[in-house]
């Protein structure tokens, strides 16, 4: 989980803008796609020069960029399509909250993108931004991935309505494929968390009590990103009633509905695994509490078994002169064979008790 920090000393000259996240090694790409119902054309590598020719007015363009690194590329894209610097900055400072900022010629969406970590119980974390224009949507992944190949082959096979539509219901495509990760990422805890108390009720190792932690604290963030979401596709949904903002075709609100249905099921089902993860916390401490008052209840019954035979080795080791028994030629056998029968009356009631 990362922490906003603060740099003391700052910069003063060059470039405005910085990347703060930490994917540092991914080159910077840029992939065009230029469709309408009847045409298709895809660029790869393209670059900055190149967009003037590329980008085609009445079709709807989709500019995907890879890595956020060459600072460059991000002001030639900002320069091309007129976008603000605090947007630019924005985009490339990881630690901000995800934000919805709206006008009457742009609509700027960033987004967390989580995912588990292969054999760890850390979740990844990648910010990807988006900004919508006439006809024009531009999205920012700090690094390459797979999560929008499925929409990719969608627009490239002509499968379903994607291109029928405009750029804002491909933002809704991006978007709900980005919110796919969330349940991806759900899931996943939830199957450590059953792992979790499974374990839980053969072993008393104190890293299960660190590993349920460990859980509630990515529930939390997980929780923490959701929110801000919900919150702005909220305010998304009550843009359909400002008549000066065209951004998003009356139709399509409908599917931003939908997406802000889905995160009010998401942190719905949040509670409900924080409520299971606390129950495997009271589990462990129960389990351990048992165990603990299984193994007094036998020091206990042991000791309460010695109690009536160190009284007669306590009689007998007085040393009196003139005690009776001492000069018995048979009482040392005689005591032997009392405390053991003492014994076993003893073991004998509290097994018949069901004490053990």
């Amino acid at each position: 989980m990362r922490k906003i920090t603060f740099k003391k000393n700052s910069k003063t000259h060059g470039s405005p803008l910085e990347y703060t996240g930490k994917h540092k090694k991914f080159e910077s790409q840029m992939q065009l796609f230029v469709y309408d119902d009847l045409q298709v054309t895809e660029y790869e590598d393209l670059e900055i020069e190149a967009l003037k020719k590329c980008v085609v007015n009445g079709k709807t363009n989709w500019l995907n960029l890879h890595g956020l690194n060459e600072i460059e590329i991000i002001e030639g894209i900002g320069h091309f399509f007129k976008i603000d610097t605090f947007i630019l900055s924005d985009i490339l400072n990881t630690t901000r909250r995800t934000k919805l900022e709206e006008s009457s010629q742009n609509l700027f969406f960033n987004i967390k993108s989580l995912l588990p970590t292969e054999k760890s119980d850390n979740i990844s974390v990648e910010q990807i931004s988006f900004l919508i224009q006439d006809g024009v949507l531009i999205s920012f992944q700090e690094k390459r991935s797979d999560f929008f190949a499925h929409i990719r082959t969608r627009i490239r096979n002509h499968t379903g309505m994607v291109r029928l539509k405009k750029a804002d219901f491909l933002l809704y495509l991006l978007l709900d494929a980005v919110m796919e990760n969330f349940y991806i990422t759900i899931e996943n805890e939830e199957d450590k968390v059953e792992e979790l108390i499974t374990i839980s009720k053969n072993s008393a190792d104190p890293e299960i009590l660190i590993r349920i932690e460990k859980h509630r604290d990515n529930f939390n963030f997980l929780k923490r990103s959701i929110i801000p979401l919900r919150d702005s596709l909220f305010a998304i949904k009550s843009l359909q009633e400002d008549e000066d903002f065209g951004l998003i075709e009356h139709e399509t609100f409908s599917y931003f509905s939908r997406l802000h249905q889905k995160t009010l099921e998401l942190l719905e089902q949040i509670d409900s695994d924080m409520g299971m993860l606390e129950s495997a916390s009271n589990f462990f401490f129960s389990s351990q509490s048992h165990k603990m008052n299984e193994i007094m209840k036998t020091l206990t019954i042991v000791s309460a078994i010695f109690i009536p035979l160190t009284f007669i080795v306590g009689v007998y080791g007085m040393n009196f002169e003139h005690m009776p028994e001492l000069k018995y030629p048979y009482g040392y056998h005689t005591v032997i064979a009392v405390m053991v029968f003492i014994g076993i009356i003893m073991i004998f009631y509290f097994k018949k008790r069901k004490w053990f």
